[in-house]
């Protein structure tokens, strides 16, 4: 079968820091007071089926158009690195557009299941197991529906520096992975 507790803690770990479900409870909490409702369940089953079905198809997609997983766990690896500045600085490198509804979009895609998640995915698929991916994709899903049932509930009890701090521990540890992740398919590129 190949369960192996640590790929599935250390993919669970990268996916945690890039989805960043804790450092997105502001903008869900902004989603939530201009749109309403916002349909946890809903969201958290779109964005599983989309990271789930990325995992599965993603590689056949890049085949497809002459793309190896270690150039695009490269380029990945730069997605990643902006992301992590993104957290780090408190800046916006990607501005995406407003939305009117939060069902499907903005939520599960793409705050949640977005490209540098789709890009983290591959990359992992490069170094890790596929259960085990699906086993850490699973995990997170689980925990993002639970922040965002209770988003109000943890930015009272964080409050707004607490989550400043976090966005900006979990940016640096996003760094250190898009620095090993270049570090170990770039070799593979010149192979």
């Amino acid at each position: 079968m190949g369960i192996d507790f640590k790929e599935i803690i250390t993919a669970s770990m990268i996916l945690f820091a890039v989805i960043d479900i804790v450092g997105s409870i502001p903008i869900i909490v902004d989603l939530r007071s201009r749109v309403g409702q916002i349909q946890s369940e809903k969201a958290s089953i779109v964005a599983a089926a989309i990271m789930i079905s990325f995992l599965f198809v993603g590689e056949s997609i890049l085949s497809l158009i002459g793309i190896d997983v270690n150039s695009f766990a490269v380029a990945g690896s730069f997605v990643l690195f902006f992301l992590a500045l993104e957290m780090i600085l408190g800046i916006r490198l990607y501005k995406d557009e407003e939305a009117n509804t939060a069902s499907i979009v903005p939520l599960a895609f793409p705050l949640i299941a977005g490209a540098g998640v789709m890009t983290t995915i591959l990359s992992l698929k490069a170094e890790f197991k596929t259960i085990n991916i699906v086993i850490a994709i699973i995990l997170n899903i689980i925990l993002v529906y639970i922040v965002l049932k209770s988003s109000g509930k943890i930015e009272k009890i964080i409050g707004s520096n607490g989550l400043g701090v976090i966005r900006k521990v979990f940016g640096v540890i996003l760094l250190a992975i898009a620095v090993k992740l270049f570090a170990s398919n770039v070799k593979g590129l010149f192979a």
